[in-house]
């Protein structure tokens, strides 16, 4: 009988565990292993490949897991984060949205763009910018500029001529010279700094003004003066009559519309004129002359005039009394 105590065979070490193992087993169980791994590393394949059973066992073990419903919540998240990142990446896509008609830039007609002078397409084409654009430096319209919708301009803007068929502005100034062809209607207030000059006729629902100079107006209506009129214009001439008698004299006051004559009679005065009033500027016509005694001594004479459209005369159908001063006061009108 041999007392060496026996290998035992891989058969044997592969069907039992560890809780029923001697304890001569359990110190010869490294041996025996080690020998048994450098076999296998001699004659077997170094990695087996995992079997159906075992892979079955791994989905068996993470269907019972307690974190299930947080692995299902998980897996849903990430499919659903891929889905919204491709949507909005389709979205953002210049090469998916449906083109307007017509065509694009290439890139060698932004190369073209960039330089100094350069001419894109033709007149029959139409450049389409589809986003907003921004001119650093000045732009040139050789031809029309139509603008559909608003034209709002930062600064001052300059035209040497421009043509408005219908236009709203907040502030216009003109510092030369603004012509209307057609009608033109102001429907706030008008204030003219200087000069107003209008060839044709006028129409003043109310004009208000400091001062009106203007060669000739013309009412339809009536005129009402709220304070006093006041005739201006150069003072008219004289010629001395044969009334004023020996040493007599005449002085005329006044304007071409309005004034007053003084006559200071000499000795053994005659019936006849005192003095004729030559008007400063004609009248077109032969003006109305209203005669007004001024004092007791004017209102005692039978007195007339002669008229024309240059002068009119002072005169007195009887003698007058010597040495006297007559008054009169005068207008004249067409």
């Amino acid at each position: 009988m041999d007392d060496k105590p026996k290998t035992p065979d891989n058969e044997s070490l592969e069907g039992e565990t560890l809780g029923t193992s001697s304890a001569s087993e359990l110190v010869d169980a490294p041996v025996a292993s080690q020998t048994e791994s450098e076999f296998e590393s001699q004659d077997q394949p170094p990695v087996q490949k995992e079997t159906p059973a075992k892979r079955e066992n791994i989905f068996k073990r993470l269907a019972h897991s307690r974190n299930l419903y947080l692995v299902i919540y998980v897996v849903l998240f990430l499919a659903a984060s891929a889905v919204v990142f491709a949507a909005i990446k389709w979205g953002n896509n210049p090469s998916q949205k449906t083109p307007k008609t017509g065509s694009s830039l290439t890139s060698s007609d932004l190369a073209q763009l960039s330089g100094s002078t350069t001419v894109v397409g033709d007149a029959k084409q139409t450049l389409d910018i589809q986003s907003a654009a921004v001119f650093e430096g000045q732009v040139l319209m050789r031809g029309d500029l139509n603008v559909a919708g608003s034209l709002k301009v930062g600064s001052s803007l300059s035209l040497p001529s421009i043509t408005v068929g219908n236009g709203s502005f907040s502030q216009l100034q003109v510092n030369d010279t603004l012509s209307v062809s057609g009608n033109g209607t102001v429907q706030g207030q008008l204030s003219v700094q200087k000069n107003l000059s209008v060839a044709g006729s006028g129409s003043f629902g109310s004009l208000s003004a400091s001062q009106l100079s203007v060669s000739s107006l013309q009412f339809t209506g009536d005129l009402a003066i709220a304070k006093h009129i006041t005739p201006t214009g150069g003072v008219p001439g004289k010629t001395n009559g044969s009334a004023l008698g020996s040493g007599g004299s005449a002085s005329v006051g006044g304007s071409d519309t309005a004034g007053t004559v003084t006559i200071n009679t000499g000795g053994s005065p005659p019936a006849g004129c005192f003095v004729t009033v030559n008007f400063a500027q004609k009248f077109n016509t032969t003006p109305h002359v209203v005669i007004s005694p001024s004092n007791s001594s004017a209102a005692s004479l039978d007195y007339y005039t002669n008229r024309t459209n240059t002068s009119f005369s002072l005169c007195t159908v009887s003698a007058p009394a010597a040495t006297t001063t007559y008054l009169f006061d005068y207008i004249a009108f067409d």
